[in-house]
């Protein structure tokens, strides 16, 4: 097991999915972006599909997923931001 992901690399996450929101939406249009220590790990077209994918490699709670819908509703909807922790 790696080192723990805190509140503060889940912040820090979704700072760079901010910072970056247009570009990622340009490059995969509307899907949900999972991200880990800034980098990509998928572009899906649910959450459960990230979750899915991801389930065999990451810990749930270790990665962030975002909606990327191409308006600033994908970082700021009630609903959009939400971890999971382990």
């Amino acid at each position: 097991m790696g080192r723990k992901y805190t509140d503060e690399d889940r912040t820090s996450d979704f700072n760079f999915f901010v910072d970056n929101y247009y570009q990622f939406f340009n490059q995969y249009g509307h899907k949900f972006i999972a991200i880990k220590d800034k980098h990509i790990l998928g572009a899906f077209d649910s959450i459960p599909e990230a979750f899915n994918k991801l389930s065999n490699k990451y810990e749930l709670g270790t990665y962030i997923v975002q909606e990327c819908n191409g308006d600033d509703s994908g970082y700021t909807a009630k609903m959009t931001r939400f971890f999971i922790k382990g």
